[in-house]
């Protein structure tokens, strides 16, 4: 019998990890315990949305619900660029320290006041990491140029191309590339040649090019998640429901122990 790996996909989810993120880790290392093996985080860095990052807390005194998130270099960065290449303006990290009081106490304050990240998917990871929560887990990232070469050809993806002096997340249309400004709005770009190395999946081709890869025996699935899942392209895996949360997208605010 095979090792286990055991596997949870994620795209950045706030500089705060949410509280269904948090579950999804719990739920991996109970299985761990269970059955042994390896525990991946498969992380989706190439996403481009940027909601995916707001940070939903609590204020300490009243209750209240707020949501922070990052700023953006540019209106192009904001809403088409990949978020391991979504810049930090240099001003961001101060700003956002002077609202933590708050919000969060001190040990969650001096994590985030150490931190520092030149793009929002390598800040959100370092303070994941910072937390303690990836602590033994090995993190794949979808923009690494490596996983990209050696994944599995898929027939609906995204692009990273050139527009307007950025790097965008181009979904591919045969004879050219869109980028959805919302609604109906799209964006038509000229088609280029491109290599796998620019090149991350969409959400029902995303488990099959993972899978090519990680190989995973157990994916811990989260519960939006479970209704696009297509299982079928890897029957092979054994699906785990993540343990029930609540406040499940709110961050969290707790440090692993």
């Amino acid at each position: 019998m095979s090792t286990p790996v055991i596997c949870f996909g994620q795209q950045p989810c706030g500089f705060f990890p949410k509280r269904f993120l948090v579950a999804k880790i719990r739920t991996a290392r109970r299985l761990q315990k269970e059955i042994g093996g390896e525990i991946v985080f498969f992380c989706h860095d190439s996403d481009h949305d940027p909601r995916e990052t707001k940070t939903g807390l609590r204020h300490r005194k009243t209750n209240e619900p707020a949501s922070l998130n990052f700023s953006f270099a540019n209106k192009v960065q904001r809403k088409f660029t990949p978020m391991y290449l979504k810049q930090i303006p240099s001003d961001w990290h101060a700003k956002t320290l002077l609202q933590l009081p708050n919000y969060v106490g001190h040990d969650l304050i001096e994590i985030f006041r150490k931190t520092s990240a030149p793009n929002h998917a390598d800040f959100c990871l370092a303070m994941y990491h910072g937390m303690g929560w990836l602590a033994g887990i090995r993190v794949v990232r979808s923009s690494d140029p490596t996983f990209r070469r050696a994944a599995c050809d898929i027939d609906d993806f995204f692009v990273e191309v050139p527009y307007e002096q950025e790097i965008v997340r181009a979904r591919f249309a045969g004879d050219s590339f869109t980028l959805h400004e919302g609604g109906n709005s799209f964006v038509t770009l000229p088609a280029t040649a491109f290599t796998k190395e620019q090149i991350s999946p969409a959400r029902d081709t995303r488990l099959r090019w993972m899978q090519s890869v990680l190989h995973c025996t157990h994916y811990i699935a989260g519960a939006g998640e479970k209704a696009y899942l297509r299982t079928e392209d890897a029957p092979e895996i054994t699906y785990i429901n993540r343990d029930p949360i609540d406040r499940a997208d709110e961050a969290c605010t707790e440090i692993s122990t």
